[in-house]
Parts: structure tokens; sequence; C-alpha cells
């Protein structure tokens, strides 16, 4: 028999948080879920809900979100944890967020489901008021973003496969909220050796076709395991 004591319990859940680039419109999305019952109900809010006893944390996170959104085989990686005290009305709960970069016309068509009454991609500049202490998670999530898009090369998960670099200027541009000089950024973003120049050109552009691009995924990983520094 498992040897247990008397203690207090807190429950986990797990909340997504799900970005997604709008370059039509230059702006960071956000999937959000308008919720079904109480606490909170009608609110919005993060996809996410109690993890089962017999599952981790991560596998907790893909679950809540396709059953809430519909949305599978993306790749979550781990935020932060969130534990005040006082963060959820239904007791001590202590919530672990995951967060994931999407482009957002490959993302599949969310739907509402579960406990969630609507689905709806949000701009991070335009949000509606949010249950729970979802807002301080968000923000931590657009910090970690802006963090991470000066040593990485996020376009990995935000672009097309093929792309031109006035687009992956604009993903920066976008993330970063400021200008950054054509010429120095394409300097810059060509001596790191991590994109493949292709022989293809843009389509259907009302303006000069430009070249194409591809993130090099074998060499970015080489210079990782380098150290190298990605910094725009």
């Amino acid at each position: 028999m498992p040897y247990t004591y008397e203690y207090p319990r807190p429950s986990v859940t797990v909340d997504c948080i799900i970005f997604a680039f709008d370059r039509e419109n230059k702006d960071i999305k956000v999937l959000l879920i308008q919720r079904l019952a109480d606490p909170y109900k009608d609110c919005w809010a993060l996809p996410g809900g109690f993890v089962d006893m017999d599952e981790n944390l991560k596998t907790a996170a893909m679950r809540e979100l396709e059953e809430e959104t519909g949305l599978r085989d993306i790749f979550l990686e781990q935020l932060y944890t969130f534990g005040a005290p006082n963060r959820d009305p239904r007791g001590r709960v202590i919530s672990v967020a995951y967060y994931a970069l999407i482009p957002l016309h490959k993302a599949q068509v969310p739907v509402a489901a579960s406990d969630a009454k609507q689905v709806k991609w949000y701009s991070t500049k335009q949000l509606p008021d949010l249950a729970f202490d979802h807002d301080q998670i968000l923000a931590i999530g657009l910090q970690r973003l802006k963090g991470k898009v000066r040593y990485q090369p996020i376009g990995f998960e935000l672009l097309n496969e093929k792309f031109a670099l006035s687009e992956l200027r604009d993903l920066y541009e976008t993330i970063l909220e400021k200008e950054i000089e054509k010429r120095n950024f394409r300097k810059k973003i060509l001596s790191m050796n991590v994109l493949k120049e292709l022989e293809e050109y843009q389509q259907g552009v009302p303006h000069r076709a430009a070249r194409l691009y591809q993130f090099d995924k074998e060499n970015y990983e080489r210079l990782v395991n380098e150290g190298f520094s990605f910094e725009i």
C-alpha cells in the first residue's frame, strides 16, 4: 500500500499560449477560448484545464488544447509555473504554462469543444479581459517571445517553408515592436548561415518578385551546439 500522510494537496492545471504571426496586418495573435462554465463563465481565457492523475504535464497540455480548440500535433514548450495562492477561486491550484508558435495560415481551423463556448484568434494588442491570472501568463509569454527572437530564428515556426527576407524582417519588427533597417538586417541574417538561398522567387506580388529562402535546420543545430549567437 502506498505511503500517504495528511497534508493539503493542491491541484495542478496546464494553460496553453498559442501564438501566430499575421503578416498581412503585421500582428502577433493568440488563441483564446470563451469559457462555457463557472468560474468566469463567458469570459475569455487561455486553453487549458486540470491534469489527470495518470498523465504527465505535456500530455495534459496537448489533450486540453485538442479538446478545447481541435488543434493537435503542435510542438509545445514549457514556459513558467504560476502558483499564487488565490489565483483560482476553486481552491489551491498551481498552473504550468506552455506556449507554441505556429503559422496562422497553416493552423487547423480551431473548433470550440469541451468546456469552451467559442474559440477565436485575438490580436495581442487588442485583448478582452481574461479569466484567472491569464493576463499575467500571457504577458510572460510575450516576454519570452521577444527574448527568443533575439537568440533563435523563430521563423522556423511562424513563416512559410519558403519566404522572402522582407517577410522575415516583418516578423522581427512585429515581435520587437520596432523598425529594423533593411540593409543591416539582410547583412546580419545572411551572415548567420542559417538560410538556404533558393532559385525561386515570389509569385503573384504587385512589386518586383524577391528571391525566396529556406531555413537550414541542420546548420542551425550545428551552430547552436557550438554556442553561436543569433542576436539581431
